[in-house]
């Protein structure tokens, strides 16, 4: 033990300790010059407002400052976005990124998806109306035949023609009612 101690209060070894500390020193001083320098340290690039630009004006815009795109997912057709344009990103616009950074997209579909037309048949008027605004369907005309049941709904059409219960109408068609009146 008297020995450990001699060596380490020794020249020998605090010269080597100096030199280590010099050398740890000098190192990180390199290392931080070269992640500055990889890094871009304080270079940011400000996202630029994306919205209602299809594909191509994207990929365009996004090539002059050097970012990419990712299209995250389409969601539900949006009247006030062009079809196939951005609905939203991530980041958000004005943020600001590295280089070569990743913007993800929300596109707008080219329609409205279709929805299956539920079964309102034999249902009052109060009952019908409901679920079918609740399934995305807007309520045309409504006409009345003689039939002794009141405002219930006896057949269903769109654009003048007699529908079924269960095919696929666009979402927002106007479906019509035809009910009882009762006589």
């Amino acid at each position: 033990m008297k020995d450990f101690f001699k060596f380490i209060s020794s020249k020998v070894f605090m010269k080597q300790l100096i030199y280590f500390a010099v050398f740890i020193i000098i190192g990180l001083f390199l290392f931080q010059f070269w992640l500055k320098s990889t890094t871009n340290h304080n270079e940011y690039i400000t996202v630029p407002d994306l919205a209602k630009y299809n594909i191509e004006r994207v990929k365009k815009t996004l090539d002059e400052q050097n970012l990419q795109f990712v299209v995250k997912d389409s969601a539900n057709f949006n009247p006030k976005y062009p079809p196939f344009s951005v609905i939203s990103q991530q980041p958000n616009t004005g943020e600001k990124v590295k280089e070569g950074r990743k913007i993800y997209l929300t596109l707008n579909p080219h329609a409205y998806r279709k929805v299956k037309v539920p079964n309102i048949i034999e249902i009052t008027k109060r009952q019908a109306i409901p679920i079918l605004k609740n399934a995305g369907f807007t309520i045309g005309k409504i006409y009345y035949i003689d039939n002794i049941a009141k405002d219930v709904v006896l057949e269903i059409r769109h654009k003048d023609t007699k529908i079924k219960p269960g095919i696929f109408l666009i979402k927002t068609a106007k479906i019509d009612l035809v009910l009882g009146n009762g006589n």
